[in-house]
């Protein structure tokens, strides 16, 4: 037993899990990708990952960001470091409740299909607003919106999060688009309820945000929609692990 032993995994059965990320989310896809080794069982209940070296390399990321990562799976009881000779980062049982939440809403749901939808509606709002320019007063409702994101507390962050997508969706110029985004949105604060907020995560969050502003207010189209996408990849990513 890996447990006993101390013996890790071989990477070799998890390569299939354990591809590179992409540089743009590399925290939030490589979570993603642990999460997948978990929660398929891909490595057992007290078997052993491999090595932080091993993960690092074959994820390509660097192994401060894969330290943070699994600090966040240990936080959330999926994962336990141990010390000593037979030492290591090692996968706990599962709670008999683990997910069932999220289960619950996410029955009958395209999660896919969601969450496309959402990237096609935030990066077509951000090219229109790049593309056709803001007025000054749309200029400083959108300052205004990324500010309040930037001081939000953590108890309220998705709220005003929430907020400043939707002033994007309405800069638009497109009522059809605001309103289709709003519904998709509600799916996706639906599902995001059910995972942790990751500080992380935010940080990263919040310095696209400011890309995407940036761009917006520069007219450079072709950046804006780049950045949105991004930004929905890394929440995709985020979901996709948590819902494995």
């Amino acid at each position: 037993m890996a447990e006993e032993t101390g013996e890790a995994e071989p990477s070799e059965r998890l390569l299939p899990a354990l591809r590179p990320v992409r540089a743009g989310n590399g925290f939030e896809e490589a979570l993603e990708r642990i999460l997948q080794v978990v929660r398929l069982g891909l490595v057992p209940a007290g078997g052993r990952l491999p090595s932080e070296r091993e993960l690092a390399g074959l994820l390509g990321v660097s192994r401060v960001t894969l330290r943070e990562v699994l600090k966040v799976l240990q936080d959330q009881g999926l994962l336990e470091a141990r010390r000593g000779r037979y030492g290591g980062t090692f996968v706990l049982p599962r709670a008999g409740g683990d997910g069932g939440e999220l289960r619950r809403r996410v029955a009958g749901t395209d999660i896919e299909d969601v969450l496309l939808f959402r990237e096609v509606l935030e990066a077509g709002a951000a090219g229109l607003c790049a593309s056709r320019g803001l007025d000054e007063a749309g200029a400083d409702r959108l300052r205004t919106a990324l500010a309040a994101t930037h001081e939000a507390p953590l108890p309220d962050y998705r709220r005003i999060d929430t907020l400043f997508h939707l002033t994007l969706a309405e800069l638009s110029g497109s009522p059809s688009l605001a309103a289709r985004y709003a519904a998709v949105r509600a799916t996706v604060n639906d599902l995001l309820d059910c995972i942790p907020l990751l500080v992380r995560n935010l940080e990263h969050s919040q310095a696209q945000h400011t890309a995407l502003v940036e761009a917006v207010l520069d007219g450079d189209e072709e950046t804006a929609r780049a950045v949105t996408r991004e930004h929905c990849a890394g929440t995709a990513a985020l979901l996709r692990g948590f819902l494995a």
